[in-house]
């Protein structure tokens, strides 16, 4: 405690935008724990914003359907049906359950969203085929711009945040956007102190195989040479890239930490050295 004191001073009023996501979100214990983090980081004077996603369950639930997900350059395409049960999925299903376990613990949260209060601004991803055509996405997005004052205007009432990666575009139809990009353009529009990334992933490994060659700190430089040599590869690379337009961006500091360590995201948060892997500009 006498070692967290310092950076509790520190980060008081600074916002830190977390996206919790991966298989942590299938585990009852790890939301439990992690949920309670943030109410900590709450009752010390940051300003944690809660953004998830929720991929495992929007398969499961198109599957119960009768509609087979499909993946075009690792997006999900998102016909209107499938942006019917990506927006009841996340919103009305797993961003309630979040908000409910913040509140049975004895803390205040709101689920921020098309339904109530939507942050999220976007505009449809155009991404382009190998030729530079445009792909067909159906209803996938990017956010392009938030609702700054209402978010804010949360955050300073005691109130933590809690919002699903469905965005609003300017004519109010609903886009399925990726949580990790969504989190990165919510930090980097805020010019967040933090932004955290809770999975089910320890941080980035020399070796994935060596739990022991786990990096604690690495450099905007040193991420990019480690994405070139395939240090950093698969599922990594979208999320370093995203932490590196948000450092780029103003984010102080970047944290990937393991949702499934107990109390992994204070251990990160408010020790000298954290448990998972921290990335800074440079």
């Amino acid at each position: 405690l006498v070692e967290a004191l310092g950076w509790i001073r520190q980060f008081r009023d600074r916002y830190v935008v977390i996206k919790l996501g991966g298989s942590a979100l299938e585990d009852p214990e790890s939301v439990h724990r992690c949920l309670g983090d943030v109410m900590f980081m709450e009752a010390v004077g940051m300003r944690p914003i809660l953004v998830h996603g929720g991929g495992k369950s929007i398969s499961a639930a198109m599957k119960e359907s009768g509609i087979e997900p499909r993946f075009v350059q690792g997006r999900r395409y998102t016909d209107d049906a499938t942006m019917d049960i990506v927006a009841r999925v996340l919103a009305e299903e797993i961003c309630e359950s979040l908000v409910d376990e913040i509140r049975r613990q004895g803390g205040r949260a709101v689920g921020m969203h098309y339904k109530s209060m939507n942050v999220l601004v976007g505009e449809p991803l155009q991404l382009p085929d190998e030729n530079g055509q445009p792909i067909d996405l159906g209803r996938v997005g990017q956010v392009v711009d938030i609702q700054r004052e209402a978010l804010l205007a949360t955050c300073r009432s005691g109130t933590i945040p809690v919002l699903p990666s469905v965005a609003l575009d300017r004519d109010g139809q609903k886009l399925n956007v990726n949580a990790d990009t969504a989190a990165a353009a919510l930090a980097r529009m805020l010019k967040a102190e933090k932004f955290v990334f809770l999975s089910d992933v320890p941080g980035i490994f020399r070796d994935r195989k060596d739990p022991s060659t786990l990096i604690s700190h690495l450099t905007a430089a040193q991420c990019r040479e480690l994405i070139a040599d395939g240090t950093i590869d698969a599922g990594m690379v979208p999320k370093v890239e995203a932490a590196l337009e948000a450092l780029a961006a103003g984010v102080r500091k970047i944290h990937i930490v393991d949702a499934g360590i107990p109390h992994s995201l204070l251990l990160e948060i408010y020790q000298d050295k954290g448990v998972g892997t921290e990335i800074v500009g440079g």
